[in-house]
């Protein structure tokens, strides 16, 4: 037979336990620091891992804000935690190889942001996280473990850089997939 003292304690510990759950949960979906500082009421739109070749490269998350309706063309977040260590330079030039593969931007624009990713990315190690944000009609932003790296004001830019991850032609489908969730058959 249970004492009232004990049904107490069992009560109050699982109501802790439960709390400490929702807690956890809730942590789990909140934005990082740049994030929620750039996209206010920013929400978990999906998540993906990016493998090549069967390695883990990155661990992908897209944000949206909360307070519109879903929209791509609006302010988001693309949050890249790395699962190994890279050079900047390589980010760089994978990503001018990806943006040259969806025939965005002219072979000119293409070096031009080439150089400028270049003096932007940093080498990064297993846990890095780099977050891109996606200033429409204005410009790409980038931090590193919450700290700003720099941006690169150019709207065509930004458009061809996110396009990597969000375009129907997109060399990670899967990826795309899981970032844009119920929004993929709405984004163009």
């Amino acid at each position: 037979m249970i004492t009232v003292a004990a049904h107490r304690y069992l009560s109050t510990l699982l109501l802790s336990i439960c709390s400490l759950a929702f807690s956890v949960q809730a942590a789990a979906t909140e934005a990082p620091p740049p994030i929620r500082d750039e996209i206010p009421q920013a929400v978990l739109q999906g998540t993906g891992t990016y493998r090549w070749f069967g390695l883990t490269i990155y661990d992908a998350a897209l944000w949206m804000s909360a307070g519109s309706p879903p929209d791509i063309r609006q302010r988001f977040a693309l949050d890249l935690t790395y699962a190994r260590n890279l050079y900047g330079s390589k980010i760089a030039e994978a990503s001018i190889d990806e943006i040259g593969k969806l025939k965005l931007g002219t072979t000119e624009k293409r070096q031009q942001w080439l150089l400028q990713m270049k003096g932007i990315f940093p080498d990064v190690k297993e846990g890095s996280r780099i977050t891109g944000i996606h200033i429409p009609n204005e410009a790409a932003r980038f931090y590193l473990n919450g700290k700003l790296l720099g941006e690169i004001r150019d709207p065509e830019f930004a458009h061809s850089f996110f396009a990597i991850w969000l375009d129907k032609k997109t060399s990670a489908p899967d990826l795309r997939s899981k970032l844009l969730g119920n929004l993929e058959k709405t984004y163009q």
